[in-house]
């Protein structure tokens, strides 16, 4: 193969598609669509917080509804004595949002010594929200429970039960190879390992499927004989495929780039950044009181997790900075592109082939399938990869060449030995050369061939010929 002609076919195919308007679109709208899914829900839990809602109370034990403690979005009003029937049709009018009915079985009705609860229901012109079940039905919970431990003639019984619950926060750390512990949050790195996976499997799957289109548009123009009448079919299929592979590292680089300029644009407008910082200097802080004391940095780190002076909820919030501080960007970012590349090259390989055996899309259904099963296989692999990471089927998934591209992403947040990435991108390195080198034997007969639909039987006839 000549590389200069290669060269020249991929400059030809870089160009060509990243001066389309559709590119410079999807690299531009991207980054807001990460930032977005980065920044929103944050947004949204903060902006969706209810208005509070009047709720009227029928209560026949008289024993709840004046125990029923307000809320910042609900306001119990006893309407004990109403109608039920009349208090529904006038719902809207009496400015209520529902009725909360609490019924008496008919054995109890009457009796003052014993709290029983028949039915429970709640009645509302629109459906109420799961928030607000969830409060209605924790607060009767709550009473029902303090009245019975107040039956049970135990004393103190209720500040003993309390003093029995537990919520121990628990601190997590990674050991390095010279045995210096740092904060770690396995909530951080599942949430890298799903989005490294999401986007892997995407940019495999939609650059290798632009390679198969641009293959399909030029033989059903016929365009693809005159470029063969000048170069190789092998150069043209080579050419082909790293020339979107530059258009697709180049977007992937724009986006990185552009999505954290807008998540940080974003967070410094609206004020999160404010609570990182706090979290981060409080963590600097106890860091250096405990070490200025004569401990070790180690054992500074131990303190500031687990001092009974820090609420639970900071405790995590230092656990979360402290993990995304110390997390290996470099290593994942070059991880990402390695494995992309490589990843993206085998099945890009394979969509070229397929592009060269079909006359137009319609006809490369059923050859897809082999190729695209691998894919989805990984994908749902690296997705349950946070559970068990190191698991029989995550670890196979890691080290076979048509899984590993997306599982072994997915699997590097949690920490992998090197010599299973070793292993693994040389294995996906040899798979690419011989699938390549076949892929090529039938582009080259595929990419001439009009008139014949193409069969399984058909590219493995191909592919035998020497």
């Amino acid at each position: 193969m000549n590389l200069h002609t290669i060269n020249v076919i991929i400059s030809r195919e870089y160009m060509t598609r990243v001066k389309k308007k559709s590119f410079l679109l999807i690299t531009f709208l991207g980054p807001i669509f990460f930032a977005a899914i980065c920044v929103l829900p944050s947004l949204i839990m903060f902006l969706a917080e209810e208005d509070q809602s009047k709720i009227a109370v029928i209560d026949e034990t008289h024993q709840i509804v004046q125990r029923l403690e307000n809320t910042s979005t609900l306001e119990f009003q006893d309407f004990s004595e109403a109608d039920l029937d009349s208090l529904k049709a006038e719902l809207g009018e009496a400015g209520l949002q529902a009725v909360l009915h609490i019924q008496t079985p008919e054995a109890c009705k009457g009796r003052t010594d014993t709290l029983a609860l028949g039915n429970v229901s709640v009645y509302s012109e629109k459906p109420i929200s799961v928030d607000t079940k969830a409060a209605i039905k924790g607060g009767i919970d709550e009473i029902i429970e303090e009245y019975n431990i107040g039956k049970s003639g135990v004393e103190n019984l209720g500040t003993i039960m309390k003093s029995v619950k537990s919520n121990v926060p628990i601190s997590t750390f990674t050991l390095g190879a010279d045995g210096k512990a740092e904060i770690s949050s396995s909530e951080v790195s599942m949430m890298i390992s799903l989005v490294l996976s999401m986007i892997i499997y995407m940019f495999i799957a939609m650059f290798s499927g632009m390679v198969m289109q641009s293959v399909i548009e030029e033989k059903s123009s016929r365009v693809v004989e005159v470029l063969v009448s000048s170069v190789k079919a092998t150069e043209l299929m080579f050419g082909k495929i790293i020339g979107v592979a530059c258009v697709a590292l180049t977007q992937f680089f724009l986006w990185v780039a552009l999505t954290l300029v807008l998540v940080v644009g974003i967070s410094s407008f609206v004020g999160f950044d404010s609570l990182m910082a706090s979290a981060t200097m409080q963590t600097e802080q106890m860091t250096q009181m405990t070490a200025a004391m004569g401990v070790d940095a180690d054992t500074a780190a131990m303190s500031v997790m687990n001092m009974p002076e820090l609420p639970s909820g900071n405790q995590e919030m230092v656990a979360v900075v402290s993990a995304l501080q110390n997390f290996p960007y470099l290593k994942t970012i070059l991880a990402f592109v390695v494995y992309f590349i490589l990843g993206y090259l085998l099945y890009a390989s394979f969509f070229a082939a397929i592009g060269s055996a079909v006359e137009n899309e319609a006809d490369t259904q059923q050859l897809q399938i082999p190729v695209t099963i691998p894919l989805l296989i990984a994908f749902f692999i690296a997705f349950y990869a946070f559970k068990a990471p190191d698991s029989a089927v995550v670890f196979w998934g890691s080290i076979i060449p048509f899984t590993s591209p997306i599982v072994m992403l997915a699997r590097i947040p949690f920490g992998v030995p090197g010599w299973e990435i070793a292993l693994s991108i040389a294995l996906l390195l040899v798979t690419f050369v011989l699938c390549a080198w076949g892929s090529a034997k039938i582009y080259k007969i595929g990419i001439l061939m009009f008139g014949k639909k193409t069969t399984f039987k058909e590219l493995w006839k191909w592919l035998k010929m020497k």
